[in-house]
């Protein structure tokens, strides 16, 4: 099988629980870090999927490689080659797509719930689940492109993720891990404190209780979604 091409834009938001998801199936994938100045691939063809992890930045920001990307994002979409995209990368979906990138009303940091869209395609993606927690780092949030479905809300972020046949891009961090949520609660800690005035912004503390139960319970809605994802990988 073709590798699943992971386009990385922080170096502390790589591919997480998506990584240990994919060596499960023994699926191959190659990592494309583009913090550290790694040029984007012309085409998508020797890609059986194209995953877009989180980072800091704008989508609206003038940098180099976000137009190449974004047209990259478009010809994924244009071949069938399934897109999967993590809150900076569910952004950069949406925006390819013909939505728009804006900020959202107040940030969201940390742990809070999420509801499932009662609609067909949300079932399709999540079963029966009604909600879950999931981890949250973001400022902005995307429109839903033209015949994109909702697929999850919070009370913060209307928009939290969509699905747009077999691409599913995403607000919310599902591919979280212990070290993970322990590492951005302490490298941003000015940003968390800058915005503890938000009822959606938790403190670093908070960030890092019970991880034991929570991040596996995070896994296992990361697990449904992933699950639904590679079906449509190209061989």
């Amino acid at each position: 099988m073709k590798s699943v091409a992971i386009f990385r834009f922080s170096p502390i938001e790589g591919p997480g629980y998506f990584a240990t998801f994919l060596d499960n199936n023994h699926i191959p994938w190659q990592l494309i870090s583009i913090d550290q100045g790694e040029h984007l691939p012309v085409n998508i063809h020797p890609f059986s999927g194209l995953v877009l992890m989180g980072g800091p930045m704008s989508v609206n920001d003038s940098l180099p490689w976000i137009e190449p990307l974004l047209a990259l994002i478009k010809q994924a979409v244009i071949h069938d080659v399934p897109v999967l995209g993590h809150c900076l990368g569910g952004q950069l979906m949406s925006k390819a797509l013909g939505g728009i990138v804006e900020a959202n009303p107040i940030k969201e940091l940390g742990w809070g719930k999420v509801s499932v869209a009662d609609n067909q395609v949300a079932h399709e993606w999540l079963g029966d689940l009604k909600e879950f927690e999931s981890f949250h780092w973001h400022g902005e949030t995307f429109s839903l492109p033209a015949g994109a479905a909702l697929l999850l809300s919070s009370v913060y972020c209307q928009n939290q993720a969509f699905a747009l046949g077999i691409h599913l891009g995403m607000q919310c961090h599902v591919e979280m891990t212990e070290e993970m949520v322990r590492n951005w609660s302490k490298v941003n800690t000015a940003e968390i404190a800058q915005n503890l005035a938000s009822p959606a912004v938790q403190p670093a503390e908070a960030m890092q209780m019970d991880l034991e139960f929570r991040v596996p319970l995070l896994n296992t809605i990361a697990d449904r979604l992933y699950s639904k994802w590679i079906n449509a990988l190209k061989n």
